[in-house]
């Protein structure tokens, strides 16, 4: 490049830039108003296409004569049928009778090549197959073909049909004839089917009749020869006997069982000397009533009598012996009501042993019937079915003979958008390739300014010149101690010089720089154990109360980190992320505190955990993706054991150390220093009172 060293750094200087298209501003303009009026004049040239769509829906339609839209013979339309229906509506010979009837042959649109007044030259060189070679029918047909679009409308059973042509009067004439020619051909496939099945049904109806007939002659005289004459509802005589004889034997022992049960009970009676109040059969008797009542006027007037006559009287005498046969009265009844009951048992038991015997012939009659009826069935079944396959031809043919007949058969489909002239050409669009085009020549002139600044000089500058359009640079602020930390400014990225003086903790400068970069990632170490640990979510909160999103990550070992922030000790965590115990989102967990996040120790054994060490990086780098801030929290760790963090992250080293006397940091920090880690930030706090109670929101 001209103008800078072979080995100079150069800048690109974007005001220079600007500058090389602004010098040649005239020039611009003037060319993109030239291309403008040449594509203005250039699409005002161009013949004019016009465009018309008719609009087809594939529906399976009934014939109108009250059979359903779509019967069990109709097409399924799915998919695949509307695809296959865009494919006929393209087919050469609907193309062919449509170019036949408007005779496009005899347009120019058509056929150009016949009309053209000079030769092609590339069929002159052989380079291509000379037009005039093939039909004139092909050649309107790959007109054709050109100028039409079928396509089915997503998410319907539509098709669309578009066709553009330069008379806008053709461009809706073309669709709708195809729309009509379509559903003719459609309603006539659908008519020549419906003609040839009913021809085929004819002959086979005439000989499905005279095979249900023999059928049917062949079961009435099986059921003639075998006796097996039906009774009604599909049941034989034999088994309509057996199942009556069997309902009369069940009464019959039921009558026996009630009338032996009723004489046990009145024989029981007389034999124990009981009363004959409870006995229904012996209290229902017409006799033993009257006998009751003489029996009650008897006893009454012994009553009467006692009161004014001595026992030895004739007159008590008299009574007490007609009470007395009037009892051995009661009682010869009572055992004529029995003698009864037990001639009712009897006579019950005798015609239970007849309906027994006949019962048994009955069930050997049924038992033989039931052989024959086996092959009366497999007659029944054959005649059963050939008497339904009869119906079903027949319903068949009628359907198909009223359909064909009465010139009922509607394609599957019907036009429901038709095409209208166009009033307007869809190409060319005039004024949007004006601007197009224009807007291309302006872009590609100032870009090739653009290169040819760069690649001549003009447009880079030596590094560390400033642009001239660059802003002035802000200096940076000078170092700001705070308590015992003192932190460098922004660009320096470090911390150069750590005070120990001070009576103020040294938590906030490391505050501050963490806040400064940004996006960081701290490794903080800390070589007092849990102390250091402790001042390190006290980081964290003071972060979190800046409104900064800030996440710690609890490697120390020993827990400290999960225990002051976590809600319970028990949440998933590093360790079991590491083992694949846990998902990503498991292990992030709010601070109780405040708005900080901790990654606690978890619940999986460090020992496995350890095992999947590799992917520690990538874990803390999906952390910086999502956090502003990243504290790792590697408690007592070997300083050489934080090489790979360190130099994968480009993270910041950290000594939290608590509330350390000058000496033991002073020692820490030569220690780390040596280790290859000059720049490690030491952070103190004063961590009396703490940890606060849990009402509190901040650490600090």
């Amino acid at each position: 490049m001209s103008g800078m060293g072979a080995n100079q750094d150069a800048d690109i200087d974007i005001g220079q830039l600007f500058g090389a298209v602004w010098e040649r501003r005239r020039c611009i303009i003037a060319t993109t108003a030239l291309v403008a009026v040449l594509a203005f004049a250039g699409a005002s040239l161009m013949t004019p296409a016009y465009k018309a769509e008719t609009r087809i829906l594939i529906e399976a339609r009934g014939s109108g004569t009250g059979e359903a839209a779509q019967g069990a013979n109709e097409p399924v339309l799915d998919q695949f049928n509307i695809a296959s229906q865009v494919q006929l509506l393209q087919s050469a010979d609907l193309i062919r009778q449509i170019a036949s009837d408007l005779n496009l042959s005899s347009r120019k649109e058509f056929d150009p090549e016949a009309s053209a007044l000079l030769p092609d030259f590339l069929v002159l060189l052989g380079l291509k197959q000379n037009p005039l070679d093939l039909p004139a029918e092909d050649r309107v047909l790959k007109a054709f073909r050109e100028k039409l679009q079928v396509y089915p409308l997503e998410g319907s059973r539509v098709i669309a049909v578009e066709f553009s042509s330069e008379d806008p009067k053709l461009s809706a004439e073309i669709p709708n004839r195809m729309a009509d020619v379509y559903l003719s051909l459609q309603s006539n496939a659908k008519r020549d089917a419906l003609s040839e099945a009913a021809g085929w049904l004819k002959p086979e109806i005439a000989a499905l009749r005279t095979r249900v007939s023999e059928a049917e002659g062949k079961v009435a005289a099986y059921r003639a020869s075998a006796g097996l004459f039906q009774s009604g509802e599909n049941t034989s005589f034999s088994a309509q006997q057996l199942s009556g004889m069997s309902s009369e034997l069940a009464r019959v022992r039921g009558e026996r069982a009630n009338a032996e049960a009723r004489a046990q009970n009145v024989r029981a009676a007389l034999d124990a000397g009981a009363g004959y109040d409870t006995l229904g059969d012996v209290v229902g008797s017409a006799m033993i009533q009257r006998l009751k009542e003489n029996q009650s006027l008897v006893e009454g007037e012994i009553s009467q009598a006692s009161i004014t006559l001595l026992e030895g009287h004739p007159r008590l005498k008299a009574l007490r012996a007609q009470l007395s046969g009037i009892r051995r009265q009661i009682e010869t009844e009572s055992r004529k009501i029995l003698t009864s009951l037990e001639s009712e048992a009897s006579v019950a038991r005798l015609r239970e042993q007849q309906l027994i015997q006949q019962l048994g012939g009955l069930k050997a009659d049924s038992a033989r019937a039931g052989e024959e009826e086996v092959g009366l069935r497999v007659l029944e079944r054959e005649a059963a079915a050939e008497r339904q396959l009869l119906e079903t031809y027949l319903s068949r043919y009628r359907e198909a003979a009223s359909r064909v007949e009465g010139n009922a058969m509607p394609a599957d489909g019907r036009i429901v958008s038709t095409a209208i002239e166009p009033a307007e050409p869809y190409f060319p669009k005039i004024i949007p390739i004006t601007i197009v085009l224009a807007l291309a020549s302006l872009i590609l002139q100032a870009v090739g300014l653009i290169v040819v600044a760069l690649f001549s000089g003009r447009g880079l500058r030596p590094a560390g010149e400033r642009s001239s359009v660059e802003p002035q640079p802000v200096p940076a602020p000078a170092a700001e101690p705070a308590g015992n930390l003192t932190v460098a400014p922004l660009a320096d990225q470090r911390a150069d010089a750590v005070g120990l003086e001070g009576p103020q903790p040294g938590l906030t400068p490391v505050r501050d720089y963490l806040m400064r970069r940004g996006d960081a990632v701290a490794i903080i170490v800390s070589p007092e154990g849990d102390v250091g640990s402790t001042a390190s979510v006290m980081l964290a909160r003071e972060l979190a109360g800046q409104r900064r999103s800030v996440v710690l990550l609890d490697l120390s070992g020993t827990a400290c980190p999960t225990r002051l922030m976590a809600q319970t000790p028990t949440l998933a965590g590093i360790t079991d992320l590491l083992c694949g115990a846990a998902a990503f989102g498991e292990t992030i967990h709010p601070d109780r505190l405040s708005g900080a996040h901790i990654v606690p120790e978890g619940k999986a054994d460090p020992a496995d955990a350890m095992r999947g060490a590799d992917r520690l990086g990538m874990i803390i780098d999906a952390l910086a993706g999502a956090y502003e801030i990243v504290l790792v929290e590697c408690g007592a760790a070997d300083s050489g054991k934080l090489d790979r963090l360190m130099r994968a992250h480009q993270a910041q080293m950290v000594l939290s150390m608590g509330s350390a006397s000058a000496e033991r940091i002073e020692e820490a920090r030569a220690l780390y220093s040596e280790a290859g880690y000059p720049d490690a930030l030491v952070m103190t706090a004063d961590l009396s009172g703490y940890p606060p109670r849990r009402g509190r929101q901040t650490a600090a």
